[in-house]
């Protein structure tokens, strides 16, 4: 059966002055953004528009930016939707406009994923990098070798021959390398303050884990599908497992 689907973009996606269009055009936006400097700290609205890059880049700030953005869109918008999804950091924005929390609570969570994720890049410096021309096994394989060196693993399934790849830099170093011998297009280092959805992100899963557990949530209006499963989630238990596995599993 057809339906109508919303994806929401995750950590990658950010442009200096995403969001002035609508915040200047609509008073509940310019609401929302200033309700947001008053759970952040800061004001996010400033960065936002302005920037600079650099800083809007930082994990921290990127995350809430993202967060704040799309759920401004999707409340303005209002659209008919049959199912929902989020990239990474997207699933929080996906629940959240799925009734499962309130806004507050989701940017909450964010604030707490993104701080740890980024103090996990500092404790532990890992790479990431997108292997475009291979497919799912053959990269899970060249990554299997290349664990040899380092930790490596599948972490975002983009497309079946568009694959990004997570670990320790020599890790990530060595599968490049590899992924390049068996005929890969490219193997293009990404810009990131950390090795995402990998095992490098424990430090980070834990905290998160316990900020899930205090969270007051409840079961989605509309279908969302997890990161890490592909699945509509079943319940609240379900969505507390999928927030916190997918710092460490695959997307």
């Amino acid at each position: 059966m057809a339906g109508t689907a919303v994806i929401f973009p995750g950590q990658g996606s950010q442009a200096v002055g995403m969001g002035a269009d609508i915040y200047q055009a609509h008073s509940r936006v310019r609401d929302l953004y200033a309700h947001a400097a008053e759970l952040l700290g800061y004001d996010l609205a400033v960065i936002s528009f302005n920037g600079p890059a650099e800083q809007l880049r930082q994990t921290r700030i990127t995350q809430p930016a993202l967060f704040v953005h799309s759920y401004a869109l999707i409340t303005l918008l209002q659209p008919r939707v049959d199912m929902m999804a989020g990239h990474s950091l997207g699933e929080f924005t996906a629940f959240t406009a799925a009734g499962a929390m309130s806004f507050e609570q989701g940017l909450k969570l964010v604030k707490v994923r993104a701080e740890q994720m980024q103090e996990a890049g500092l404790q532990q410096q890992g790479s990431m990098a997108a292997i475009i021309g291979l497919e799912y096994d053959q990269i899970k394989s060249l990554c299997e070798e290349a664990s040899k060196s380092g930790i490596v693993v599948v972490a975002n399934v983009n497309t079946p021959t568009q694959i990004v790849i997570s670990g320790s830099l020599p890790g990530v170093t060595h599968a490049m390398r590899l992924a390049e011998a068996q005929g890969a297009k490219r193997a293009v280092p990404l810009q990131v303050s950390g090795a995402f959805h990998s095992p490098l992100m424990e430090p980070a899963r834990e905290h998160l884990a316990r900020a899930l557990a205090d969270a007051e949530l409840r079961a989605p209006q509309t279908p969302v599908y997890g990161n890490v499963t592909a699945s509509p989630c079943a319940g609240v238990a379900d969505i507390c497992s999928l927030l916190e596995r997918q710092l460490v599993s695959p997307v």
